[in-house]
């Protein structure tokens, strides 16, 4: 019999499109970001990260640069609650690889906490770590890409905001911000050919949730509510990011997209 909780054997779409675009993933060095750089740069895009962890971020690239693609990622060490040394950042890599055509708008933090416990230094860390870079990293791109009349932005929610319980409200509540960036912004950029979608993810079997935040009882009860009773993967996530990015799904903007396994 088939493990229901196996992660699947599939045979993904290749985009054409994707061949040499410059691509800039934030919080690239693990979990659905690295998923997101490795899936980018075996689809022979031109692959940008941004991160904290050194160690994980050389990891990654080393692990692309022996699976044999184009071209090996690179990436720079930055806090991206810092942003004027984001966009430093961002524009140091665009000198070098060339201005971006997709920005992925990733990196987040979703650490429990009760609502009893939350002072405004952590709520102002919540937004900053989970919203406010999202709009600054497209400050810093999207002039490139509405000069070239195209570019794809894809924003990284979390389907957090619908869950009625009490894991991690600052996190939650700034993650529905990023909606409303989509949706400001794609109305923004449409006429000069930009996008800009949301990808939320449901719970997904990354190194860092089955470390920190799995259970048994947990796992059960999130399959329980999905329609596909499984785990869901990074990679598969991914796939969606990847669609939204290529020529292939120029016709979507202001969308928001779940990968969830019809939790929600």
């Amino acid at each position: 019999m088939t493990d229901p909780t196996a992660a699947p054997d599939a045979t993904y779409a290749t985009y054409p499109s994707l061949e040499g675009r410059r691509v800039l993933v934030t919080g690239g060095a693990d979990g659905i970001g690295a998923g997101m750089v490795e899936e980018f740069a075996k689809q022979g895009s031109v692959v940008a990260f941004l991160d904290l962890q050194a160690s994980k971020a050389d990891d990654l690239a080393g692990h692309c640069a022996d699976l044999g693609v184009a071209h090996t990622p690179v990436y720079r060490i930055v806090d991206l609650v810092d942003i004027d040394a984001m966009q430093q950042a961002i524009t140091e890599l665009a000198d070098e690889l060339g201005h971006f055509d997709v920005l992925v708008n990733n990196a987040a933090n979703d650490d429990r906490h009760t609502w009893q416990e939350v002072t405004s230094d952590y709520w102002d860390d919540r937004l900053n770590t989970n919203l406010r870079h999202f709009f600054f990293a497209i400050q810093a791109v999207a002039p490139a890409m509405l000069e070239q009349g195209r570019g794809s932005i894809v924003n990284i929610g979390s389907s957090s905001y619908m869950m009625q319980e009490d894991f991690f409200p600052g996190y939650a509540i700034a993650k529905s911000g990023v909606e409303g960036i989509t949706r400001t912004m794609a109305r923004t950029f449409g006429p000069s050919g930009v996008r800009v979608n949301t990808v939320l993810p449901g719970w997904v079997a990354t190194e860092r949730q089955l470390e920190k935040w799995w259970s048994p009882e947990g796992e059960a009860g999130t399959l329980d509510d999905q329609a596909i009773k499984r785990r869901i993967y990074p990679r598969e996530f991914a796939q969606m990011v990847l669609f939204l990015a290529a020529d292939d799904g120029a016709a979507c903007t202001a969308q928001q997209f779940m990968v969830d396994g019809g939790r929600f």
